[in-house]
């Protein structure tokens, strides 16, 4: 099916219209042999809270962007190469219902379908479309990723001290290895992560020391790891933009 819709008229143009509608700032979307397989909104968890983002599903490339003006106009838009992606069911937990994680090598982050049906529907097209491109490629699929962060609203002290409490003047900070929230003294160090970074990024301690013995792995703790040992009270809303790579997000 894919096959036949890559040259279809009707391909082209949902395509250019979804290029329309990021605009001059939205990199170029067609070329040869890409099809558009699905779009719709998902709920982004986001470091602050979670955010609606309009997702776009191609059979080579998972695009999203932040919603401006529904179906007319999206901003910030965001390219995910579909080989480097790996995705992992999330179990349902409070308010947040539906969701998997998307993991890549330099960003992995939770989303959240309205539906069970659709969260299944997403998951299977989005393992079909990589599975395919393995195929062609001939390549394995990506065993590393980044960490998922951890949201601020999740620690209201310091996952790795368990002391420094979160103040306007003590801001959290984000470990790039294993998504800790994180204070000042504990993630004074910088380390490269080329798969993030072409300059060397903040870590935590922890990580750093690890990191410094050839232990890689046991910094990268799973998405229920990071929770177990996060409070899950609700505070305000004190984060560090300034050591965000996307403060909007």
């Amino acid at each position: 099916m894919v096959d036949r819709l890559a040259n279809s008229e009707a391909n082209t143009r949902r395509i250019s219209i979804v290029e329309n509608c990021f605009g001059a700032a939205g990199q170029p979307l067609t070329i040869p042999g890409r099809v558009l397989i699905g779009e719709g909104v998902l709920t982004k968890l986001c470091r602050k809270k979670p955010k609606a983002r309009q997702f776009f599903l191609f059979n080579d490339i998972l695009v999203y962007g932040n919603i401006v003006i529904q179906k007319k106009k999206y901003n910030k838009q965001h390219i995910i190469p579909l080989e480097n992606v790996t995705i992992d069911s999330i179990k349902d937990e409070g308010d947040l219902r539906n969701g998997w994680l998307i993991k890549t090598p330099t960003k992995s982050f939770a989303v959240y379908a309205a539906t069970a049906t659709e969260k299944s529907e997403w998951m299977n097209h989005i393992n079909k479309c990589v599975t395919d491109l393995l195929s062609k490629s001939g390549k394995t699929p990506s065993n590393e990723h980044a960490a998922v962060w951890v949201p601020d609203s999740e620690a209201t002290v310091c996952m790795r001290c368990q002391k420094a409490k979160f103040t306007p003047v003590n801001r959290r900070h984000h470990c790039r290895k294993c998504g800790f929230v994180v204070c000042g003294p504990c993630s004074e160090k910088r380390f490269l992560l080329p798969s993030q970074s072409s300059k060397p990024v903040r870590i935590c301690d922890f990580c750093y020391d690890l990191l410094s013995t050839g232990d890689m792995a046991t910094c990268q703790p799973t998405r229920s790891d990071s929770y177990s040992q996060s409070s899950k009270s609700p505070l305000n809303d004190v984060s560090d933009d300034d050591d965000d790579d996307d403060s909007s997000d």
